[in-house]
């Protein structure tokens, strides 16, 4: 009994991650910062370098809704201050946030 339950959990467990994973959608952005976010979109790295020095957060702004999501995971955009990117990411819209899978320059 007890291993049929430890199947059924593991199972349940793998299927979620799947969910999860087939929510991941690619989107095409810029990381500002909190403080400006769409302002700065295009407008270079140095400003946006800048604001999250200065205790801003970094945030993703989408390109085609001209929307602001907060990152949850924002160590993995420091390489892309200011930047047009591509990202593969989970978005949470009750908490206008996403969490990023990868994220690379945009072509």
């Amino acid at each position: 009994m007890k291993r049929m339950i430890a199947m059924l959990v593991a199972a349940v467990s793998f299927a979620a991650i799947a969910a999860n994973a087939a929510d991941s959608k690619s989107i095409n952005g810029w990381i500002s910062d909190s403080m400006c976010g769409a302002k700065h979109a295009g407008s270079g790295s140095e400003c946006v370098k800048k604001c999250i020095e200065g205790g801003m957060t970094p945030v993703f702004v989408d390109e085609a809704k001209k929307q602001v999501w907060t990152i949850d995971n924002p160590d993995v955009v420091k390489k892309f201050y200011g930047d047009h990117v591509s990202v593969k990411a989970t978005a949470d819209s009750d908490k206008k946030s996403v969490h990023i899978d990868s994220i690379e320059a945009a072509k």
